[in-house]
């Protein structure tokens, strides 16, 4: 039988719970395929009770997963202190948060699990527990770790056929020109190519850059960084073979006519990136990370923690998040 998705519960406060378990009492209805769920079972069964589903819920292996998704929801217990506790974030149970993505992300590299889809986390409520990393991803680049040195790995937004990765993300604005690196462009550029073509089976994927400044720099006259820095890392990829474009004015890019002449968008900073797919598909969007050995998607929304617990939540990011990482992983045929 096909191995399942492993979905890691995420913010135990939040709505990621809430979502996972809405998603599966319409698992038919939404033809879901089978996951397996990483995180506490008494919790989850006390969330679908505060939610009003009538869900089973059973602790299984992940190979018992697919067989038991028909009937019970398939949990991979990640032992530790966890409340119900709609909206309120409670750092005892951090370390099933971050277990349950560890294992997760074994279970994906074993080939236990086919790939990892996330819940959304609070990294406030991690810190306190000792969580060192900046984030989500940087977390799952460490988990993927090949002989000790972590990947690249790369964000891209996605929904449908936009697709924006931004170089760089959490950081202050003032701080991103600084980051931007014919390097890292490169590096960036590369893998994206390589995961449109191995994960998302575009031959020969097209991929548009935007620059940093109005009308990207206008040939240096707004800012020198367009023309001394990102030309040259574009170009070092189109001498490698890869069939990149730019920089191109980031205000015109996203018209779709325009950008629809591409596979993907590598934009120069978040919300470059964000901005248009939240425009398009606020609640549809997905999160996938790029330059790892596994499959890596999430709902592109935190942890909303206003709506958890009151079933209000919508789920449409989170079904996305799951289809998407079927998609990408599903046996050929």
């Amino acid at each position: 039988m096909t191995a399942p998705l492993a979905v890691t519960m995420g913010e135990p406060a939040g709505i990621g719970p809430d979502l996972i378990l809405m998603l599966y009492a319409r698992r038919q209805e939404l033809s879901l395929p089978p996951f397996v769920v990483y995180g506490h079972a008494s919790f989850l069964s006390a969330r679908a009770r505060r939610l009003g589903l009538d869900i089973a819920i059973d602790t299984v292996s992940p190979e018992a997963a697919a067989e038991t998704f028909p009937r019970a929801l398939p949990v991979v217990q990640i032992e530790g202190m966890v409340a119900d506790l709609p909206g309120i974030a409670d750092e005892h149970a951090a370390p099933v948060v971050i277990n349950a993505i560890s294992e997760a992300v074994q279970a994906t590299m074993t080939g236990h699990c086919r790939a990892v889809v996330t819940a959304p986390i609070h990294k406030g409520a991690l810190y306190q527990a000792g969580f060192k990393h900046p984030g989500h991803t940087e977390f799952l680049a460490d988990l993927c770790a090949v002989g000790g040195k972590p990947r690249l790995p790369v964000m891209m937004l996605a929904h449908e056929d936009l697709r924006a990765v931004p170089l760089t993300i959490h950081v202050p604005i003032k701080d991103v020109p600084g980051l931007i690196s014919r390097k890292l462009i490169l590096e960036t550029l590369r893998i994206m190519a390589h995961d449109l073509r191995q994960r998302f089976h575009i031959e020969k994927p097209r991929i548009a850059v935007a620059g940093l400044n109005p009308h990207a720099g206008e040939g240096g006259s707004i800012g020198r960084e367009d023309v001394e820095i990102i030309a040259p890392g574009i170009a070092d990829a189109v001498a490698e073979g890869i069939d990149a474009v730019g920089p191109l004015p980031g205000d015109t890019l996203f018209y779709p006519p325009h950008w629809r002449h591409y596979d993907a968008v590598l934009a120069m900073y978040h919300d470059q990136a964000l901005i248009p797919i939240k425009t398009v598909a606020f609640d549809a969007g997905v999160n996938v990370t790029l330059g790892l050995p596994i499959v890596r998607t999430s709902p592109d929304h935190g942890t909303a923690f206003d709506l958890a617990g009151t079933g209000k939540a919508s789920p449409s990011s989170f079904a996305a998040a799951i289809a998407m990482a079927n998609q990408m992983t599903a046996p050929k045929a």
